[in-house]
Order: structure tokens, then C-alpha cells, then sequence
């Protein structure tokens, strides 16, 4: 697994499609996805440390795992099939790991709410990383 971090977040709000770009934490490479608006703007939100008076889905997410008494350990986006990416959130619970299924997305915008490190399988990155590869 490579560490990235999240390196550009492009909203268009005229467009049903927007683009965060990850790059590699100690590299040069890096990847654009395509993400919703409203994925976007809860990681530029939670990018910005902007808080709002009730919490949002992915607030809300972040305070179920709290309140479970677990932790986010990791995200990983850990699969690419048909141009699409597929990830997992990583936590911990008394000691046990357990990975849930999610969209690339919701689990970027969940780890810079709770400044988690965000993974990429190295299978993902060869792929996305090739000259011929397209978005």
C-alpha cells in the first residue's frame, strides 16, 4: 500500500461530476477520481475546518463510529474495476479490525474529518498511473 494525501479538489458547480486528485505522500505520482457535489463539498468542508450547526452524513458517520468506541485506523482505496475505484474504511474495536465497503468518496470525506491517512493498494496505483489510463 502507497500513503497519499489529497492534493487538488476541482468543483464545478454547473456539473454533476467533480474531481479530487491524490497524490503520492513521498512520490510524484498521482490520480484524479471523479466524485458528486455533495462528496466534494463535505471534503472541502472538512478540508477547511468549516463546521456546521447539525451534523452533515459523513459527521454523522464519523459519530457513529465514535460512539461505538472505535476508531478510523486507515482508508484505503484498495480496487479499480470498469473505472470504477472501490475502498474500504479501516477501524479498530476493542482490539479487532473491521473493514467497511465504501465509496472512494465517503471515505475521503470521513478521513479528513477525522485526519485519518489515506492508502492506495499498489495494484491501483500501477493501474490508474499508466499513460493509457483515462477517467
Amino acid at each position: 500500500m502507497v500513503l497519499m494525501e489529497l492534493s487538488k479538489i476541482i468543483i464545478t458547480e454547473t456539473s454533476d461530476h467533480q474531481i479530487i486528485v491524490l497524490k503520492e505522500k513521498e512520490g510524484q505520482r498521482s490520480f484524479p477520481i471523479v466524485i458528486g457535489l455533495n462528496e466534494a463539498w463535505a471534503i472541502d468542508r472538512a478540508v477547511k475546518g468549516i463546521t456546521t450547526p447539525r451534523p452533515l452524513t459523513h459527521d454523522l458517520i464519523g459519530n457513529v463510529i465514535e460512539g461505538l468506541s472505535a476508531g478510523i485506523i486507515k482508508i484505503i482505496i484498495n480496487d479499480l474495476r470498469n473505472n470504477t475505484f472501490y475502498a474500504k474504511i479501516v477501524l479498530e474495536q476493542n482490539g479487532s479490525t473491521v473493514e467497511i465497503d465504501s465509496r472512494p468518496s465517503d471515505a475521503i470525506a470521513v478521513a479528513m474529518l477525522k485526519n485519518t491517512p489515506i492508502f492506495v493498494a499498489k495494484k491501483v496505483l500501477e493501474e490508474v498511473c499508466k499513460p493509457e489510463y483515462n477517467i
